[in-house]
């Protein structure tokens, strides 16, 4: 049965909540991010791992003109909403510039590669896995509360925005990542969903447990559209299809397993951000949203830049604004 929660674009989402995440004393509210490349914002930097963002031309459009560890040419979704509920951008949980006052704006928790099981990303070697990014949020609060105090701790965390974004990569590095992969030979797709699902759910309830109790959940984008799956797995420069079926499963299941959870729990914490949608409406029409092309990456090489990583030797497109993807994953 379909469920009754609501999804929304993710700017949609922004603006809805932007005007209530400051404080009476008029101080915004903390911000707090897990997830993968998609909102990492520099940890893989800290980390021996080739996952990282650390050479240009990424970062090239940010304010500093220099890679940031953010897998964009300049800011990201964390980023955009720090700006929108009127708070700096929350740092690198491994950063050491995060001490003192700096941990009550809160903390990116994120990590390149990482997806929902453990096994995804595996060829990334050292990377903070959502467990761990669990335990960095526990480790953060002991932080904090020898700073203010534990109530105060406990109620920084309470009414802090949360953002969590997985499931991507436990499709592209995982179950597709090669022919005939561990879980492809051990699930058929429909029960590979389910099984992402249900491992969804206990690090959802997790987040609560640890005091989260506003948070945007986003789904996957459409993974068959980013240029390095046009070029590797399309036809013709179309979508490739069996990554798009697999987020068709993903999304709607994970809406139904927030809106048990909520229903749970007592109370809507979590809260489903559509992707898919916003990202599919730029793909299919972007002259509409003042791009030019769709398919092809800003960054890159081979088809569609959509081969390999985005490095100093890469095409460069000169205008990124007219451009939806930036390299051959991200947007």
């Amino acid at each position: 049965m379909e469920s009754a929660l609501p999804t929304f674009s993710l700017l949609f989402i922004i603006f809805l909540v932007s005007s209530s995440l400051v404080e009476a004393q008029g101080r915004p509210r903390a911000f707090f991010v897990f997830g993968d490349s998609l909102v990492d914002n520099g940890n893989n930097n800290y980390l021996a791992t080739s996952a990282r963002a650390d050479s240009p031309p990424y970062g090239i459009d940010y304010p500093t003109h220099r890679p940031t560890g953010r897998f964009s040419n300049g800011l990201n979704i964390p980023d955009i909403i720090s700006e929108a509920i009127g708070s700096e951008p929350t740092l690198p949980y491994l950063s050491p510039e995060l001490t003192g006052q700096k941990l009550l704006v809160g903390a990116n928790f994120a990590s390149a590669g990482i997806g929902i099981l453990n096994d995804t990303g595996i060829q990334f070697l050292n990377i903070i896995r959502i467990p761990q990014q669990l335990q960095y949020f526990k480790q953060y609060q002991q932080r904090v509360s020898a700073l203010i105090g534990a109530q105060a701790t406990q109620q920084l965390v309470n009414q802090a925005l949360v953002l969590i974004t997985l499931g991507g990569n436990d499709f592209v590095n995982n179950y597709y990542l090669v022919p005939l992969s561990a879980r492809s030979r051990q699930f058929a797709l429909p029960d590979y969903v389910n099984y992402l699902i249900s491992e969804y759910s206990k690090i959802l309830r997790r987040l609560y447990d640890l005091g989260a109790r506003r948070v945007l959940v986003t789904g996957t984008g459409p993974l068959g559209c980013v240029p390095s799956e046009i070029a590797q797995r399309g036809r013709n420069g179309q979508c490739a299809q069996d990554l798009q079926y697999a987020a068709s499963l993903f999304n709607p299941r994970l809406v139904n397993m927030i809106n048990q959870l909520n229903k749970n729990i007592g109370s809507d914490v979590f809260t489903a951000a559509n992707a898919f949608k916003m990202h599919m409406d730029f793909i299919s029409t972007p002259q509409a949203y003042g791009f030019t092309t769709s398919k092809v990456a800003c960054c890159g090489q081979g088809p569609y830049n959509g081969i390999g990583l985005c490095t100093p030797l890469s095409n460069l497109c000169p205008n990124r604004d007219a451009y939806v993807f930036w390299d051959a994953f991200h947007p």
